[in-house]
C-alpha cells in the first residue's frame, strides 16, 4: 500500500484526547502529530527530559547540539514547554502521569507481549525508556506495519527477546485496527483496500472479527 505509514499515524492521531500527555516512538508514532484534529493539544513527552515537544525544527532552527528528542535528533519546544533531567522525567513515566504511549514494534503477539529493541546478532544503543514507557503509561499502542516483507510482524507468540508482557492494548497498522482483550485478538476496522481473507493471510496470530466491524476512519 502507497502511504502506508502516514495511514497508519492518521489512524493512531485518533487515539488522542485535548490535554493528553503522550510519548511516541520513532518511526511512524513521530508522524502522528501531524495528523491531530484541531481541537486536540496534547503534551508531548521525550524520556530524555523534554516535555512540550515541537513540530520538528527546520535545519536553521535546529539546535543538534543542546536540544534532541530521545532518539538523538533535532528537536522544538513549544513556549510552554520545559527541561528536566532524567530522574524526572522517568518519574513522570514510572508514577503514571503518561496518558498515552504510541511505539513501532518488531513483533506483537496475541497475549499482548511487545518484542521491539533488539534483533540477535545486530548491535542496537540499547533499551533505551521503551521498557519503562510501556509499563508506566496508561495506554499502550503500537502502530507498525503489517508485515516485514511478507513476514507476519503480529504473532501467536512473539520469537525475539521481549521488550514486557502483556503491555498492548490496540495495534494499528495499515491493514486493521486490532484491540488486545482477554479473549484474544479483535479487529475492529479494516481497510477497504484488503479483504478479511488478505489480512487473515497477514496475519500468524488468531484473530477474531467484531460484530460492529467497520472501515478504517482514516
Amino acid at each position: 500500500m502507497e502511504n502506508a505509514k502516514e495511514y497508519i499515524a492518521k489512524r493512531a492521531a485518533l487515539e488522542l484526547h485535548d490535554g493528553d500527555v503522550v510519548n511516541l516512538g520513532i518511526g511512524i508514532p513521530t508522524l502522528v502529530t501531524g495528523y491531530l484534529p484541531p481541537t486536540v493539544h496534547v503534551f508531548l513527552q521525550s524520556e530524555n527530559g523534554i516535555i512540550g515537544t515541537g513540530p520538528t525544527p527546520t535545519p536553521e532552527q535546529a539546535d543538534p547540539m543542546h536540544i534532541t528528542n530521545a532518539g538523538g535528533k533535532p528537536a522544538a519546544v513549544s513556549a510552554s514547554g520545559s527541561f528536566f533531567d532524567s530522574a524526572m522525567s522517568f518519574s513522570l513515566i514510572r508514577g503514571g502521569h503518561v496518558d498515552c504511549a504510541i511505539l513501532g514494534a518488531l513483533m506483537v503477539d496475541q497475549e499482548g507481549n511487545l518484542a521491539n529493541w533488539i534483533v540477535p546478532g545486530k548491535r542496537v544503543p540499547g533499551m533505551g525508556g521503551a521498557m519503562d514507557l510501556v509499563v508506566g503509561a496508561r495506554r499502550v499502542i503500537v502502530a507498525m506495519e503489517h508485515t516485514v516483507g511478507d513476514e507476519p510482524k503480529i504473532l501467536k507468540r512473539c520469537t525475539l527477546p521481549l521488550t514486557a508482557v502483556g503491555v498492548v492494548e490496540k495495534i494499528i497498522t495499515e491493514m486493521c485496527v486490532i484491540n488486545v482483550t482477554p479473549k484474544g485478538l479483535v479487529v475492529t476496522e479494516y481497510n477497504p483496500e484488503f479483504t478479511v481473507d488478505q489480512i487473515k493471510a497477514a496475519t500468524e496470530a488468531d484473530l477474531t472479527f467484531a460484530d460492529d466491524l467497520k472501515p478504517i476512519e482514516a
